[in-house]
């Protein structure tokens, strides 16, 4: 099969297609013809090593482990392993893959892990924008900042890929949401739902008169510090980045502080990728696809995500059945044209 690899760490230019031994699946295993793939900044700092921990990821300090990088997939079953019981070949899946792999024409998933029937109605250019972004941002607003209806939330980041399934999921969570985000997305992110947009070049909402009840800050470029004066008593500061350092000071802040501070450290589920599935089958949540790229173009498209302004998902089409168009998802304003 073909598929992008990288026998070492560096810059996108170390990745190269090549033809490897498609993978069998074992016992608990799926075999996925892979369809549509997306990129994530998990990728790139796998990509490069960069920090330290993300080695870990793909399972070697000095080489990589994995090979082949790639999270978000959607595809077909094409072979079950021994003691499947949830899928058959020809089923429609997405998922995300824990061990990379993504990136190649077959993928091996464990059928415990999260994957799932794709969601009716998407293609799989749209199933593949789905997985890790949109569960990023159901952990971040329902588990980790708790949202519920009529609370306050600002989502700082809101037009990326995590932010802009953060808006939508608040919204349907009764939210009323504030998105922050560059001049050129300020019509992406009301569309989505975003109640007030502020362009983080005109304005700064940490200065502002206005208390949230959570921020959201997707992109990890505000501190605690910084938004603390614009929580209400009890307000609670949720982060995508995350370290050793800034755990110690949640603790801290919590003994010390009527707000609370929590970097993300949590990890997907199934289940979370089937409320994922409900919310976009009920037309709640719909991805938002940036740009699409052939498997060859996986060096352009993660070198594309690292520098920081996408609008919303990168997508990496991989078969025949990822050209399928997106008409439908657009007359939802869910999918910019283009």
């Amino acid at each position: 099969m073909r598929a992008i690899i990288f026998e070492r760490y560096g810059p996108p230019e170390v990745l190269s297609s090549r033809e490897i031994q498609a993978p069998i699946p074992g016992p608990g295993e799926i075999l996925v013809k892979v369809f549509a793939a997306s990129v994530n900044p998990q990728d790139w700092h796998c990509l490069r090593g960069k920090p330290l921990l993300a080695r870990l990821l793909v399972g070697g300090l000095l080489k990589p482990g994995h090979q082949v990088l790639g999270s978000d997939v959607a595809g077909t079953v094409e072979a079950v392993g021994a003691d499947v019981a949830r899928f058959n070949p020809g089923d429609r899946v997405f998922a995300m893959s824990f061990q990379h792999g993504a990136f190649a024409e077959y993928a091996t998933l464990r059928e415990s892990k999260a994957v799932a029937p794709m969601p009716a109605g998407l293609s799989f250019d749209e199933a593949a924008a789905l997985p890790m972004a949109a569960m990023m941002a159901l952990m971040g607003v329902r588990d980790q900042a708790g949202i519920k209806a009529r609370d306050k939330v600002l989502i700082n980041g809101a037009s990326g890929g995590i932010g802009t399934f953060a808006v939508q999921i608040a919204k349907a969570f009764g939210a009323e949401v504030t998105g922050v985000c560059g001049a050129r997305n300020l019509d992406l992110v009301a569309s989505l739902g975003a109640d007030r947009v502020i362009d983080y070049m005109k304005a700064d909402f940490a200065k502002e008169d206005v208390r949230y009840d959570a921020i959201f800050d997707v992109v990890a470029k505000r501190t605690f510090g910084e938004c603390r004066r614009v929580l209400t008593r009890g307000g609670i500061y949720v982060s995508t980045a995350f370290s050793a350092g800034l755990l110690l000071r949640s603790f801290w802040v919590a003994l010390t502080s009527g707000r609370r501070l929590k970097p993300m450290l949590q990890r997907p589920t199934q289940a979370d990728l089937a409320v994922v599935k409900e919310l976009v089958e009920a037309g709640a949540v719909g991805p938002v696809i940036d740009r699409r790229f052939p498997l060859a173009g996986v060096p352009e498209a993660i070198a594309y995500v690292e520098k920081g302004h996408t609008r919303g998902k990168v997508v990496i089409a991989i078969g025949h059945g990822s050209e399928e168009r997106d008409e439908d998802r657009r007359d939802h304003g869910k999918l910019p044209e283009g």
